[in-house]
């Protein structure tokens, strides 16, 4: 048991609207219910509705005034987040915050989107480019704070530009590592673009270290009978406090990043342990693969082209 665990404070959202995607469960579950405690209307897009009426239910017992509501989310389906948009754009509300949490990792074999495209690229970055671009109206009337998760693994690796589908070989690993380095760099390039059009949307990254959730345990839908041996020694290794985070814990880049009147636009949040690993959160060096704004526009022209989303329209 972790002793003394690290924790932030969170200013006061009430009539704020904030949407958090991954929700369900693990990272996404713990943002939804200190984002509710703090007085936010959270709206939690989600694939399958028994779990998120089981998570909603778990804010409500911790927090019953909480205001908190499902709407039906697939990211790895455009027609589902362009539903959502529709949706959320004929509600009116503004939003001012987005929280894009949501992923998953490694199948052991290759999978693809409804609209076929590499699983992890499909739904880590471009189901969230093409949410963005439908809830821009949304985003700029709320003069929002967009927090989008990446990882450790965009750490290294880099974009397979000459296979974004990994059609020709798939490495489920550099696969998940391409998805967040294009997710960053996407990120990034909101800020920047945000500044030079006037949307008035921030934009920054957060990472949550390593921590025992739900993206390495059994996932029957991917494959993935068990967890894996990575997953288990990663919940042994936490549940003794030794470098790694909680699930509690890994919540706080994201939470900082998205609510602090300190987080930075364009910055990096991530946890401030030995190896960035765990511990309280903190800003730190953009990763290497994500300097790089040549491939942040890049990877802007080839999301807006496959996903047939333009943000000037918007």
């Amino acid at each position: 048991m972790t002793r003394n665990p690290p924790t932030v404070s969170v200013p006061d959202l009430t009539g704020r609207r904030v949407v958090v995607t991954g929700a369900s469960d693990g990272i996404g579950l713990r943002l939804a219910a200190r984002l509710a405690a703090a007085g936010a209307e959270v709206v939690m897009p989600v694939r399958r509705r028994s779990k998120g009426e089981a998570a909603v239910a778990a804010i409500r017992r911790e927090h019953p005034s909480a205001d908190v509501s499902l709407r039906d989310l697939d990211l790895a389906s455009l027609d589902s987040v362009a539903t959502l948009g529709a949706t959320l754009r004929a509600e009116g509300t503004p939003i001012h915050v987005l929280v894009n949490n949501a992923g998953v990792m490694t199948p052991p074999a290759r999978m693809t989107t409804a609209d076929g495209f590499e699983l992890q690229f499909g739904a880590n970055h471009l189901g969230h480019f093409a949410l963005v671009g439908q809830l821009l109206p949304l985003l700029r009337a709320g003069r929002a704070r967009v927090t989008s998760q990446i990882s450790v693994a965009a750490l290294s690796g880099a974009v397979n530009w000459d296979d974004l589908n990994w059609q020709r070989s798939y490495d489920g690993a550099k696969a998940y590592s391409q998805s967040k380095i294009a997710f960053g760099l996407f990120g990034l390039e909101l800020d920047r673009r945000s500044r030079a059009a006037g949307w008035g949307i921030t934009s920054n990254l957060s990472h949550p270290g390593i921590a025992p959730t739900g993206l390495l345990s059994a996932r029957p839908e991917l494959g993935r009978a068990t967890a894996t041996r990575g997953r288990r020694l990663i919940g042994a290794l936490s549940r003794r406090g030794i470098l790694l985070g909680t699930v509690d814990s890994a919540a706080l880049p994201a939470l900082w990043a998205a609510t602090s009147p300190d987080a930075r636009p364009g910055a990096f949040y991530g946890p401030g342990g030995p190896g960035h690993l765990g511990g309280a959160p903190g800003e730190q060096k953009l990763y290497r693969p994500l300097r790089d704004d040549v491939a942040a526009a890049r990877v802007w022209a080839v999301s807006e082209e496959l996903t047939r989303v333009a943000y000037a329209a918007a």
